[in-house]
């Protein structure tokens, strides 16, 4: 049996090397489809990171962001860069990141939002995430835009005591270069 650990971890306390290994994972797991703005929105918050034998096997963070919903600015955990290495999956890992992570959003946030590839989507429906059903956007430089790529694919998890929502209205993320979402 192999010795599986999994470790939260603020930003701040993970090394060069320790971050390096984290960007190779995604590199990897994302096939060449994650850029350097992807990498830096997954950075200054929490990691959930899991080790097997000692490799790194899986990764994900939530990071602050504001959400303006129903006239009020809400303080959300956003969940970032979760990836399982490509002969792990399958294994629960993906399932060990995302308990973290919802532990972290359930202590500190009253909201928890992501925006789910294809491939990630059915893992985030069974643990309770929900596909926004209303309209989602951003507070642009130049004001509030429609994101209407987004829709059907940005999930929301609200902890026990969180936000009460209008599944009709309109989430709003605050902006961010690369992809808003």
């Amino acid at each position: 049996m192999t010795d599986t650990r999994t470790r939260l971890a603020h930003t701040s306390q993970l090394g060069a090397g320790e971050l390096g290994k984290v960007r190779a994972l995604l590199d990897a797991a994302f096939e060449g489809d994650f850029c350097d703005a992807d990498f830096e929105h997954a950075l200054g918050g929490m990691h959930v990171l899991v080790h097997e034998g000692g490799e790194l096997v899986a990764h994900g963070s939530v990071v602050q962001r504001r959400v303006v919903h129903g006239g009020a600015a809400l303080r959300t955990g956003y969940v970032e860069a979760v990836a399982v290495r490509a002969d792990r999956r399958r294994c629960g890992f993906g399932a060990a990141v995302m308990a973290g992570l919802e532990a972290v959003i359930g202590r500190a946030y009253v909201l928890g939002a992501l925006s789910a590839s294809d491939a990630g989507a059915a893992l985030y429906g069974t643990r309770g995430w929900s596909v926004w059903p209303g309209r989602v956007g951003a507070l642009s430089p130049d004001g509030p835009v429609r994101l209407p790529d987004e829709e059907g694919s940005t999930y929301v998890w609200v902890p026990p005591g969180g936000a009460a929502l209008d599944p009709a209205g309109r989430l709003d993320f605050d902006w961010r270069d690369g992809d808003v979402l």
